[in-house]
């Protein structure tokens, strides 16, 4: 193999793909053993099993425990696009995060008011430990299905005042920074971790996919312009149902030039600082 050639279990993925595409196996159809195409493709079962879990990952096969490799139905992913929550003037407390309109649904919440931070929540919001925050978990239903679901945590003096559970909040905005706003609180930016994972049983029966399928965390915190953190979410997608694509502002040509001489800038002063970085504490693994 060349030193530009892609992988071996790359182009035995192609070829599967191409194969599938023409219909060699049918929907439901059980491939021959990964011994034998491992054979066939002059290969080691490794380099198959690597070929085979793409195509898993990408939905042309699934894989049954102590049964094999079978020929997946199609399926439709939809796109959730993430924007600014302020540009959606409806659809729930969650519309900075909306799927497309034909397939949003209802949502239900359930709030605890003064729930003990833990450690990496608490790094998050920057407050300590136990400290008690309205921790609030919602669940997101598209298509009957469930599209996503979402732990926030707020902390409790946030706004001195005592906050309201979700099931009994004004609909402000449709979002939580409306509300935040409606208590006083000024959200001038938000920051957002995507990172990839496999479902862990738990967040496999929420969302009504199979144990170790992937799917998208989130984590997005919520800052006022003196870089105070308010509100902090795990934001967890199933992949086989939805894509994330992010929808970001293009600063026009006065704006380009002040960030070009100046850095980017915000209201606070200074960078802004992912939750990650050193002064917020260690990278969280969700």
């Amino acid at each position: 193999m060349g030193h530009d050639d892609p992988p071996r279990h790359q182009v035995v993925a192609d070829d599967l793909r191409r194969r599938l595409a023409r219909g060699e196996w049918p929907v439901g159809a059980k491939l021959p053993s990964r011994a034998r195409m491992a054979e066939e493709y002059g290969v080691n079962p490794n380099v198959m099993q690597k070929a085979q879990e793409r195509l898993i990952i990408e939905g042309f096969l699934e894989g049954r425990a102590g049964s094999g490799t079978y020929v997946a139905r199609p399926r439709e992913r939809h796109r959730m696009t993430r924007s600014r929550p302020w540009k959606s003037p409806g659809g729930g407390p969650f519309a900075g995060g909306t799927a497309e309109p034909d397939h949003i649904g209802a949502w239900r919440a359930r709030t605890q008011v003064r729930a003990p931070a833990p450690d990496h929540i608490a790094r998050r919001l920057g407050i300590e430990p136990g400290q008690p925050c309205v921790r609030t978990s919602y669940e997101f239903l598209a298509d009957a299905l469930t599209s996503q679901y979402c732990i926030s945590w707020e902390p409790a003096a946030a706004a001195g005042a005592p906050t309201v559970p979700a099931q009994r909040r004004p609909d402000t905005s449709g979002a939580v920074a409306g509300r935040l706003r409606s208590k006083g609180i000024d959200i001038v930016t938000t920051v957002e971790v995507p990172r990839p994972a496999r479902a862990t049983r738990e967040q496999a029966d929420l969302l009504g996919i199979g144990l170790g399928d992937l799917i998208l965390v989130i984590e997005r915190t919520y800052y006022t312009g003196d870089d105070r953190a308010v509100e902090t979410s795990d934001i967890v997608v199933p992949d086989v149902r939805w894509e994330v694509a992010y929808e970001l502002a293009v600063a026009g040509p006065e704006s380009a030039r002040s960030w070009a001489a100046e850095g980017p800038a915000r209201p606070g002063g200074g960078a802004r600082r992912t939750p990650g970085d050193p002064e917020r504490g260690p990278r969280d693994t969700l």
